[in-house]
């Protein structure tokens, strides 16, 4: 899983492409522990297949509002009301707990519901789309074949790849054969 994308709900979408990543609900509690926003070894109980359902439409509908904003389009009112709803719930609640060895860890409090979580990754979508300054660094990958979306952090705001390691890699060494085959020409 990706989780260099800039935000949280930036990092949901890519788990859509290029192949599903969220089949199923061992692969939304990887993407929930390593999003960060359920620690660790955290009991849950209650996921099942409707939870999975529950962050694909989320993603899917955080997806078509970035992609708007990208495009310069206005977004779907429908659609930003679906991205809206839970972004209105409540988080769930961070406490800090011993563990074994006497240390702090974070744990949530109350319980793990999905709709809490889901409104972890609505409400960053929402602070995402109604802040100007990082509308303006929403991206989308130049890398051949990539769709993946990104905040663009860099400095210079100069950034073309979702990933320097990936798709900036693939296009250097694309680069490289193009000039290697146009010098083998000459």
């Amino acid at each position: 899983m990706w989780f260099d994308a800039g935000r949280i709900c930036l990092d949901l979408v890519a788990t859509s492409a290029p192949r599903e990543g969220i089949r199923d609900t061992d692969e939304l509690r990887l993407w929930l522990t390593g999003a960060g926003l359920v620690p660790d070894r955290t009991p849950l109980a209650r996921l099942g297949p409707d939870w999975v359902e529950a962050f694909r439409a989320l993603r899917d509908d955080v997806e078509t509002l970035v992609r708007a904003e990208i495009a310069g389009r206005d977004a779907d009112e429908e659609t930003l009301a679906r991205v809206n709803a839970p972004a209105a719930a409540p988080p769930p609640g961070l406490c800090a707990v011993r563990d074994q060895q006497g240390h702090l860890v974070r744990e949530l409090c109350g319980g793990v519901e999905c709709a809490g979580l889901l409104a972890a990754v609505a409400r960053d979508a929402v602070e995402l789309l109604t802040d100007p300054g990082d509308r303006a660094l929403l991206r989308a990958c130049e890398g051949d074949g990539c769709a993946r979306v990104y905040l663009d952090t860099s400095r210079g705001h100069r950034r073309r790849w979702c990933s320097s390691e990936l798709c900036g890699n693939r296009e250097r060494v694309a680069r490289h054969r193009r000039r290697l085959l146009a010098a083998g020409r000459a």
